[in-house]
């Protein structure tokens, strides 16, 4: 089965994080060696997770570019090596706003683009994935990682997100992708106030309405530490083990996680009960 073919399949599916940076908010350094970066991957897939999403560039509130060199330098390597020794059925997707980094990582092997700026950071990004027929997936982030966090503001942030994600997932489709190619993202998080991420958990079925797959990436996000009063985010499993079964409540495809083998659980057990309705 073609990835493009599972993302349309009604199961929910799990995509497990690696981060081969040295300054991710919640395990950056950890995974910048290539060995460790694929037995971090092989341990997700062995975990539940049908994607590794590659990202050599930190998206943390505040962050600072990544050259795109330096992006593949970091992350070809390991997409080579995880691409001959991950089980037939799991994908690797490349997470970049680059068109030349998702370049190389499809080379490598990478079968998706997950690009937080929804193709607006770079021009050739469409162009790039319309010709590789490949799927994308857009999120929605109010200005940058740098300055996503300075004062977000919406008047009705369910509404505003949904537009920008249909304007965007219009705009893919004019540059010749497939529209069974896109994949939405509503950002949790991203340029987000802690009432906005809520709205947006509590009105998911806004987006899984629209007929494209949705992701939901709400992994150890800092809404949920402010709920508990917690700062560290690897104390934020159980939290985010909790989004994911609402998610799958609401019609979520894919959950964008840290912590596989726990959120697997969480959506397999929630998928069980959406049978049982």
């Amino acid at each position: 089965m073609s990835l493009l073919e599972r993302l349309h399949r009604p199961e929910p599916m799990i995509m497990g994080i690696l981060n081969v940076t040295p300054d991710s908010f919640s395990d950056g350094g950890r995974y910048t060696a290539v060995e460790a970066a694929v037995r971090r991957g092989l341990e997700m897939a062995g975990a539940g997770a049908e994607i590794i999403d590659v990202g050599g560039e930190s998206t943390r509130p505040g962050s600072e570019p990544v050259p795109a060199a330096e992006q593949i330098r970091r992350v070809v390597p390991v997409i080579e090596a995880l691409r001959s020794r991950l089980p037939q059925g799991v994908f690797i997707s490349i997470d970049t706003t680059r068109a030349e980094v998702a370049e190389a990582a499809l080379d490598a092997g990478a079968g998706l683009v997950n690009d937080v700026s929804a193709g607006r950071d770079d021009p050739k990004m469409f162009a790039l994935v319309a010709k590789r027929r490949v799927p994308i997936v857009l999120m929605h982030m109010q200005g940058t990682p740098k300055t996503m966090q300075d004062n977000p503001c919406y008047a009705d942030v369910v509404a505003e997100v949904r537009q920008f994600l249909w304007q965007r997932a219009e705009a893919a489709r004019a540059a010749g992708i497939d529209a069974k190619a896109i994949v939405l993202d509503p950002g949790i998080g991203f340029g987000k106030r802690r009432r906005d991420n809520l709205e947006l958990m509590a009105h998911l079925e806004t987006f899984t309405a629209s007929g494209f797959p949705v992701l939901l990436g709400a992994s150890r996000k800092r809404f949920m530490g402010s709920i508990l009063d917690v700062s560290e985010p690897t104390e934020l499993v159980a939290a985010t083990v909790a989004t994911t079964a609402i998610g799958v409540m609401a019609g979520v495809r894919i959950f964008r996680v840290h912590d596989v083998a726990e959120n697997f659980q969480a959506m397999q057990v929630a998928w069980a009960i959406c049978q049982a309705r």
